[in-house]
């Protein structure tokens, strides 16, 4: 079911938040296509031919955008697309004629699926399944070649809604059997059965496919047409950019909830930020259900809006205002009778993402040999800033939290950048001086092969000492120029993942709007986010494909997964420059690379959750390569239940473990946590428990099923990654004292 653009459209959770309320009259996109394509010849990096070639790509790129698992269209629809405008596409852009061809074709994908959802009610409505046929279906029909005609794709079809139903069974009876065996309640016990929760399903879909108007059609088209240059360029329409806007500030104007749609209709209430809006007023509560919304709160029962399989995207648009006004939402309580609502109004206020501001962490730690070290932690999930005014900047976060590290007098410091997708390249190249002082950060390259060193903007550096740094496959962007500076620079080991994700380009968005025709309607016509350069670090490597490689790697599980710039469609090849000028790197000796990845590996070697995540690897990478899945029911009972003993052996084992590192962990560890609250009160060091689970900043609702999730915690608060990278540092931190000592460095 699931389509590559559905992301876009719908996503599973989004902050009620900031409203631009649509006015009647919206650009003529067959124009806004027509700039676009000229931007995207003057402006991008690669500076592709325009011509019959790309004019395929666009076409390819937007059929599978719609349907990637190739479920929908037929081959006798693509070779219908191929032969009427496969070479034709760049001229009609050119011309101002996109539209009509745009939306013959999302006209027909919207009749297939409606044909698809029609046969799945009759599937549903007709005979039990027979789950004991030798049948199967691909996982991923990503690489699938089309079903030749719809016949073939009837087949197809009846074999995908066969597995749906059979996962659901699967599942609900998986629920049923650990509730009775832990003598809790069934989650899965509702009225619904797993044909009518299929069913709900794909109505929602079918509701999300039909609910699109010409403005939506456009944002799918373009943004294939963008995409096909290069992964990163893309159109984004006004509402994604203002969502990207806000996502940079870390900062909203809603009520403060998170939202998840559900496959009954309603949207659910996943989350509430503490101290927000709907926090406040107090009547909203986790896992309540909105069946309507009245914007406007004007109180007349015709304005409140039923969102009943409503798209969340424009569920959001309904409840997000201006700062100061009020919103009413129809909810059906979780703690009420059934079908019972209640109407609660709630005054839009600015909801602040304290959840992704950097924080930091002490953590006092004893050694083997008696000797405490004190060590720091600065988390930073996003290089987030405030285009527009300048008021939220994560380097001043940053500089701030730093400082107070240094003021606790640490002996090494950990820069998590896990998760961390990018950002702002100013914010990057102004927080890497805090490490380096004055040095090259960053080489920027433009399309006419010009290049341009942005070094660090920092005399002195704010902390010098033993510093490794967190990374991971999500690891992008901001947080590649960073993690490669510091490499190159021999500042500090990288420690995580084989590497990051490997994004080395630039991209900057543009006001279609500005460049249409004098008296051209503006309104809505979106933005052009396009590649302009490419980035490279001060040894004069790109990032691009290859990332930036751990000086210390640990097993994890998305080595078997198709992670990375390197598996997405159309990406720029990695290519080397000439090193900067300037670039003068600390001793690389200094580090003691070769030793701390020796002693890494022994920890590593004798860690059983280390163990696990390899066995998980080779299974992971099994399962893709077979890219099948059984729909023979006792075939996948017998899969279910082989790990299911997997792993209840691993949690008895775990448990058993695990309290023995807790209880270790008590006499070894203390934990104080610094959050920029703490330092705008002026407050002291804060106790606090890395086991918690109360949520700072948002309270959040559990899953269905969560409950009856007997793996163990993690000991401390410490998953397996960041107990190793304390445990390098610690060893870095003793080599460079032993080396001092010793007069071996300065």
């Amino acid at each position: 079911m699931t389509i590559s653009w559905f992301r876009k459209a719908v996503g599973t959770t989004l902050l009620a938040a900031l409203s631009c309320s649509a006015m009647a009259q919206k650009a003529d996109f067959n124009e806004v296509g027509r700039q676009m394509a000229i931007m995207l010849q003057n402006s991008h990096f690669a500076r592709l031919p325009f011509n019959e070639e790309l004019s395929k790509r666009f076409l390819t790129d937007y059929l599978g955008d719609l349907d990637s698992q190739k479920l929908y269209f037929t081959q006798e629809d693509v070779n219908h697309f191929n032969a009427d405008y496969g070479d034709k596409l760049h001229t009609l852009l050119l011309q101002g004629n996109c539209m009509p061809v745009a939306t013959e074709i999302y006209d027909l994908f919207k009749k297939r699926v409606q044909a698809r959802v029609a046969q799945t009610q009759k599937l549903l409505d007709g005979p039990d399944f027979d789950f004991s046929a030798d049948e199967s279906v691909m996982m991923s029909r990503k690489d699938a070649v089309w079903p030749r005609n719809e016949k073939e794709a009837a087949t197809l079809w009846r074999k995908q809604i066969c597995e749906a139903v059979l996962a659901e069974t699967l599942r609900r009876e998986m629920l049923t059997k650990l509730a009775k065996e832990q003598g809790k309640p069934d989650p899965g016990s509702d009225d619904r059965s797993p044909k009518q929760k299929i069913a709900l399903r794909y109505k929602r879909f079918l509701g999300s496919v039909e609910d699109v108007d010409d403005e939506e059609v456009a944002n799918y088209f373009l943004s294939a047409v963008a995409r096909a240059y290069d992964p990163h360029t893309d159109y984004m329409s006004f509402r994604e950019m203002s969502r990207f806007e806000d996502s940079m500030k870390n900062a909203l104007v809603g009520v403060g909830a998170l939202l998840q749609a559900e496959e009954d209709g309603a949207t659910k209430i996943m989350g509430i930020v503490v101290g927000g809006p709907a926090d406040r007023e107090g009547t909203l509560k986790l896992n309540d259900r909105v069946v309507a919304v009245n914007s406007l709160n004007t109180g007349k029962p015709e304005d409140m809006v039923d969102i009943m399989f409503m798209k969340i995207d424009k569920v959001v648009d309904l409840i997000r205002g201006k700062e100061g006004t009020s919103v009413a939402l129809k909810v059906e309580p979780v703690s009420g009778p059934s079908g019972e609502t209640k109407l609660i109004v709630i005054k839009r206020d600015k909801v602040e993402l304290k959840d992704e501001q950097a924080s930091g962490e002490v953590i006092e730690m004893k050694t083997e040999k008696g000797m405490p070290r004190r060590l720091g932690v600065l988390t930073l999930p996003s290089f987030y800033a405030d285009f527009a005014e300048g008021k939220v900047r994560c380097s001043v976060d940053v500089e701030r939290i730093l400082n107070r590290l240094v003021e606790e007098k640490i002996d090494g410091l950990i820069l998590d950048l896990r998760n961390n997708g990018g950002g702002s390249l100013e914010e990057v190249r102004r927080m890497t001086g805090f490490f380096t002082g004055a040095a090259p950060v960053v080489q920027v390259k433009n399309t006419l092969g010009q290049t341009q060193v942005k070094d660090s903007d920092r005399g002195k550096p704010i902390y010098t000492g033993p510093m490794v740094v967190m990374t991971d496959k999500s690891s992008a962007s901001a947080s590649e120029i960073l993690a490669g500076a510091l490499q190159d620079m021999n500042r500090a080991v990288i420690v995580g993942e084989s590497s990051t994700f490997g994004k080395g380009t630039v991209q900057q968005p543009m006001d279609i709007g500005k460049m249409l025709p004098l008296f051209a309607v503006r309104n809505h016509a979106g933005y052009l986010k396009v590649t302009i350069q490419k980035f490279y670090r001060p040894s004069g490597s790109s990032t691009q494909m290859q990332g930036v490689v751990s000086d210390v790697a640990v097993p994890n599980l998305m080595d078997a997964l198709d992670v990375g710039e390197e598996f997405l469609d159309h990406a720029l090849p990695h290519d080397r420059i000439r090193q900067a000028a300037g670039f003068s790197p600390l001793e690389k000796q200094a580090l003691f690379i070769p030793r701390l990845k020796e002693l890494s590996q022994e920890r590593v070697n004798a860690n059983k959750d280390f163990a696990y995540v390899i066995q998980d690897v080779i299974k992971a990478k099994t399962r893709i390569k077979s890219n099948s899945v059984s729909l023979n029911k006792a075939k996948r009972e017998k899969e279910l239940a082989e790990s299911d003993v997997e792993q209840k052996e691993r949690n008895s084992e775990r448990r058993a473990r695990f309290e023995k590192i807790a209880k270790l962990d008590k006499q070894t560890f203390k934990f104080y946590k610094i959050t920029l609250d703490d330092l705008e009160k002026g407050a002291g060091l804060r106790p606090y428990d890395p086991t918690s689970e109360s949520g700072d900043y948002m309270r959040r609702a559990k899953g269905e099923g969560e409950d009856l999730d007997e793996s163990p915690k993690w000991p401390t608060g410490l998953d397996p990654v960041k107990r190793e990278s304390l445990a390098v540092l610690r060893d870095l931190v003793d080599m460079t004292e032993n080396a001092k000592m010793a007069g071996v460095i300065k």
